[in-house]
Parts: C-alpha cells; structure tokens; sequence
C-alpha cells in the first residue's frame, strides 16, 4: 500500500471555505493536495497528471462537477483517476446515477470529515483495472 504523502488528491469546489477545509484536513494526514476552483480548472490538473484522486463538488458555476464527468466519461486516460463526489444535492436518483458514472462513492453535505477520510482511505486502497475507450 501507498503511504498518503505519496498520494497526490485533486479538491475541486467553488467554496474556498470548504475547499480550505478538506486541504487542511488531509494535508495533516499526509496526503499531498491541489486545489481547483471548478471544473475547467479540474480537468487541466486531471490532464497534466500526477493525480491519485479527485473530491469534487456538482455545483459550481462555468464548468461544473456535472460537465467534468461528461468530459470524463469520453476520456479513458481521465476514467483512471478515481472520484469522489460531495453534494448538497441528496437526491437518491442523482446519487444512484453518479455511482454509474466511475464515481467511487457520492458523500452529502454536510459531511463528517472522518467518514470522507475513511471513504478516501478506501477508494485509495482499490485496486485499478484498466479502464476501456468506450466503444
């Protein structure tokens, strides 16, 4: 297994209180974190690499967590990166739909900041199949 300070998590979310939340959070367990204020930032870190996963929010304005999958979802080298969404929106329907979409698990807001550890710790922990160029 990967030590966290070899594990690099993308925190993608247009509210820098929470963004500074979860940085601080995890960058005191070891994990080394970026930061991107919405989607199109999202992607460029995606794209340039050296991504272990992404916590990311739905919605955030200009490109948001919803277009960040669809971009995804058409780019097999952006599949391999793992995701984690976390939403005020607690929908059972947009959830059950996301965990369709290669999200590794959907976690509302607000959230207890152990639970998401946990859930990363685990999402981390899983092995990585490749993933196919839809046909």
């Amino acid at each position: 297994m990967n030590l966290p300070g070899s594990r690099r998590i993308l925190v993608v979310d247009d509210d820098p209180g929470i963004r500074r939340l979860l940085v601080i959070f995890l960058r005191r367990r070891g994990f080394q974190l970026l930061e991107a204020r919405d989607g199109g930032e999202a992607l460029a870190e995606m794209r340039a690499g050296d991504v272990d996963l992404v916590i990311m929010d739905l919605m955030m304005p200009g490109v948001s967590g919803f277009d960040v999958l669809r971009e995804r979802a058409g780019d097999p080298s952006l599949l391999r990166i793992p995701m984690i969404v976390v939403t005020a929106n607690n929908n059972r329907g947009v959830s059950d739909g996301l965990l369709g979409q290669h999200v590794y698990a959907v976690i509302g807001k607000p959230f207890d900041l152990n639970v998401l550890l946990t859930t990363v710790a685990a999402c981390l922990e899983q092995p990585r199949a490749p993933v196919l160029a839809a046909a």
